[in-house]
């Protein structure tokens, strides 16, 4: 069983995640928005591609589905997607993180479960049973 201080460092780790996957969200935000990077599709036509239907968006912009944002990761757009997935990644971490500290201290119980959430976590995010949609 977990005692205060795993979960303390649970709380730490999620703390510092978060503020390390906000920070970068918004350090992307402010470069897309003030136009430090390039944007996959121009501020000023953003408003008038939005209202598409996503066959066409995604026809005229070009933009990436499922993990494509990764290839244009120096695009805007898929930069702040950079601080979102880091976000979804804290309590990944945080778990294998707990689970690498049970193993550690013989508790093969919790760090098994540990290790089943994290797969388990991994697998839906990565769109394998879904067909990356």
């Amino acid at each position: 069983m977990q005692g205060p201080d795993e979960r303390l460092v649970y709380a730490r780790w999620l703390d510092w995640g978060t503020r390390i996957g906000l920070g970068v969200l918004a350090a992307a935000f402010f470069a897309y928005a003030f136009a430090l990077v390039e944007p996959l599709v121009p501020l000023q036509e953003l408003a008038t591609v939005w209202s598409l239907p996503l066959e066409r968006y995604l026809a005229i912009t070009g933009a990436p589905t499922g993990w494509g944002w990764l290839a244009s990761i120096r695009k805007g757009e898929s930069l702040c997607l950079l601080g979102i997935a880091l976000l979804a990644l804290v309590t990944v971490m945080c778990y294998l993180r707990n689970g690498i500290s049970a193993l550690g201290s013989g508790e093969r119980l919790q760090a098994g479960i540990a290790l089943v959430q994290v797969v388990v976590l991994l697998v839906a995010a990565s769109g394998v049973l879904t067909g990356g949609n």
